[in-house]
């Protein structure tokens, strides 16, 4: 059973770039995961994976030419059913023991053990290992049928009849096992030691590898390339830095660029490209995202973010005079560069105001009419939520210069000009940059302070950890824009199922909650959600959303505070209160925690749990209304008098919004709540009793629930 490393590699036509980093780690994870349910690697194996744009490899520390054997326990059947009364085989046990591959000489060797309330006969036997080759081709098999391929390829096999169904046509195969060949199969290939390098610069067309342990070697060293995805791209970001600090400036940073380029080259080598500064003039956002998506070139930024006229390309070439690449590159970005050039000048001929009537022309849903209609509901909810602000029992300020009936004036113009950029021939181009572009013309044309940035930032957040928007126009155009959206496509029925989102409702909910509890708004979510629900007409929804939505909501906030570190339990005590306010959420959460760490705690979310699970029977209305005069036992009349102390001074400080304090003001109703439980029967024969105890247990569960369930804490 030697242990080496093992080397799989298949060598195919240029894989997808953008799917590339997916399927080498597939491959490789499968296929070694595979090798060592079998036996044949060790939990502990190195598992390095490879790819690049014509291979797909991987290479397995410490595996065997043959698995260990293994004991197994095998249970063939009841006593009762296997042995006759004088314990002689029955004929079905023979029958199973020839299924299983034995006969009646093992009869002395099965064991009798308890099994449940019977006891069975049981087999002892010793099965072989797996041998290398057979349990790689079945980890092979395995590898490639788990490929998460994004389309796949039917091409013909060379003998000019059989056909396969790969990504990519694939043309040899390597299976190293130390310097030996494991003579497996797959898409019509036979294993070798033979692969090929670099299109152009490999130094040999063939590779031949030698040992399983030298195949990264050879191939940098002979095959011209970077087999490990990780170490290009390390390569890639090195060159990039050095590249950027020769000119002073940065190159920008985008991960998924990153990993798209690494796709794409073999051997990367940087090069500094530049174009003409005059296109600088046009938004930066236009001229780095056509340098991104089309080129795949690496933007140069100056120390304060702002773009220069240099970028970085990454060739897979290394030619002794790069200047035809460097010539080469400059002359296909510039009618690139020209083109956002044009588009921005000619979009700025016309207003935005201009281009409103045009959006009742462009269909936004189906069953939600158009983008006019839809842009004049957004205006009508960034109405009603600056009319939640005015009216907010939590003063909401706003600058000096920015009262709310300005702020109603900015909101709706913004709202009423915001979906107007997406008829400009630049989104029509890039809609990535809708919304960015809307605030660049609206700045063009001088529109009031606040309103472009509002336009611009009316989409924010994009995505997860974006900013938010900038002002208080921007934000409550965000507000309606995200909640006409999920009211609109909740009130016909298009809802998130399982990982399908294809309108991003859970990303929108997310960024309503991200404003609600980052800006901390004086806005109650359920009422936001009614004032949206309320400007759709009759056509356009089919039900109503205002619980269905609410309770979408606060999934989505339970699951980002439990990412950011609480616990579920610290969660679903204060989100079983449904506070009105996200904004005191975080605050709540806080405060539960520390009342978790007192010495108290336990015992009072017992007992509060206790005294829910006895007010959920009391059919009818809850009593209210404690007469002390019915308070008999010594451990209730504590109880209330420490009741009188200590509720007073929570819900002081609740108000205060103090709720760390108002928590654990609590702690001093431990000794006399347990005394009460100890010594009070709760459910007394006299009804009057009865209903004084549950009063004055109601008048607990109130005064201990403000903050959040306490309950919930109970383990």
């Amino acid at each position: 059973m030697t242990a080496q490393t093992l080397l799989v590699e298949l060598f195919v036509e240029e894989l997808p770039p953008k799917a590339l980093k997916k399927l080498g780690e597939s491959f490789a994870g499968t296929l070694a995961a595979s090798l060592q349910a079998q036996g044949l690697a060790p939990a502990d194996a190195t598992v390095t994976p490879f790819a690049s744009p014509r291979r797909l490899g991987v290479a397995v520390s410490g595996v065997l030419s043959k698995a260990a054997d293994r004991a197994v326990q095998q249970k063939l059947m009841p006593v009762a059913v296997a042995l006759t009364a004088d314990g002689q085989p029955t004929p079905a046990l023979l029958k199973k023991l020839a299924a299983v591959g034995a006969d009646a000489s093992v009869l002395p060797q099965l064991k009798r053990l308890p099994d449940g309330k019977a006891e069975a006969l049981f087999l002892d036997s010793l099965v072989p290992g797996a041998l290398l080759p057979e349990g790689l081709q079945k980890a092979l098999d395995e590898a490639i049928a788990k490929l998460p391929i994004p389309k796949v390829m039917t091409y013909q096999l060379a003998d000019g009849w059989s056909d396969v169904k790969f990504v990519r046509p694939a043309h040899r195969l390597v299976a190293l096992h130390g310097e030996h060949v494991v003579h497996v199969q797959t898409l019509g290939l036979n294993a070798g030691r033979e692969t090929q390098g670099h299109r152009f610069e490999a130094t040999t067309p063939v590779v031949t590898v030698d040992h399983a342990e030298s195949y990264a070697r050879q191939l940098r060293e002979q095959g011209a390339v970077i087999a490990s995805f990780d170490e290009r791209r390390a390569e890639i970001v090195r060159q990039l830095q050095t590249a950027a600090a020769k000119e002073g400036l940065q190159p920008i940073e985008d991960e998924a660029l990153l990993d798209e380029v690494t796709a794409l080259v073999e051997k990367p080598n940087v090069l500094t490209c530049q174009f003409e500064p005059e296109f600088l003039a046009v938004p930066q956002e236009c001229l780095i995202l056509t340098m991104k998506a089309n080129q795949k070139y690496f933007p140069l930024l100056d120390a304060h973010g702002k773009l220069t006229h240099k970028f970085l390309i990454v060739s897979n070439i290394h030619p002794a005079d790069p200047s035809a690449v460097i010539g080469g590159n400059e002359r296909v970005v510039r009618p690139r560069l020209a083109d956002a050039k044009f588009f921005f000048d000619q979009d700025r001929k016309k207003t935005l105001a201009s281009r409103v009537p045009g959006l009742a022309k462009v269909v936004y849903h189906g069953k939600l009419g158009t983008q006019g209609e839809r842009a004049e509901r957004v205006r009508l909810i960034a109405h009603a939520i600056v009319n939640q602000l005015r009216m907010a029992t939590v003063p909401f300020t706003v600058e000096a210069k920015d009262e709310f009936d300005v702020l109603d004036s900015k909101a709706q113009e913004a709202a009423r000009l915001a979906k107007t950029d997406l008829l400009t021939d630049m989104v029509g181009e890039f809609p990535e940059l809708q919304g960015i572009m809307g605030g660049y013309y609206a700045r063009a044309e001088g529109l009031r302070d606040g309103v472009a940035i509002a336009i611009e930032d009316h989409y924010k957040p994009r995505f997860a950890g974006d900013a938010l928007p900038r002002n208080h126009t921007g934000t409550v155009l965000a507000l309606a824009d995200k909640l006409e959206t999920l009211v609109g496509l909740f009130g016909i029925g298009q809802l998130p199922t399982g990982d399908k989102d294809p309108f991003a409702l859970r990303r929108h909910a997310l960024g309503v909650i991200r404003i609600l509890v980052e800006k901390n708004l004086p806005l109650s979510l359920y009422e936001l959600i009614h004032a949206a629900e309320g400007v759709f007409s009759e056509e356009h929804k089919t039900t109503s959303v205002l619980d269905s939505l609410n309770d979408f909501f606060n999934d989505r906030l339970a699951v980002m505070l439990r990412d950011q570190g609480f616990t579920a339990q610290e969660v679903d005590a204060v989100l079983a209160l449904r506070p009105a306010r996200l904004g005191e959420v975080p605050r709540r959460l806080e405060a539960v925690r520390a009342f978790a760490a007192l010495p108290e705690a336990a015992s009072l979310a017992a007992a509060n749990k206790r005294v829910s699970n006895i007010l959920k029977k009391v059919e009818g209305t809850l009593p209210t209304a404690i007469d002390s005069a019915l308070l008999k036992e010594p451990a209730e009349q504590a109880l209330a008098a420490a009741l009188a102390e200590v509720a007073p001074q929570a819900d002081a400080r609740f108000e205060a919004h103090d709720y760390t304090a108002s928590l654990q003001a609590l702690a001093a109703l431990k000794a006399p709540v347990d005394a009460f439980f100890e010594d009070v029967m709760v459910n007394a024969e006299d009804p009057a009793l009865r209903a004084n105890r549950l009063a004055l247990l109601n008048g607990l569960h109130g005064a201990m629930n403000r903050v959040a369930d306490l309950s919930r804490l109970a383990s």
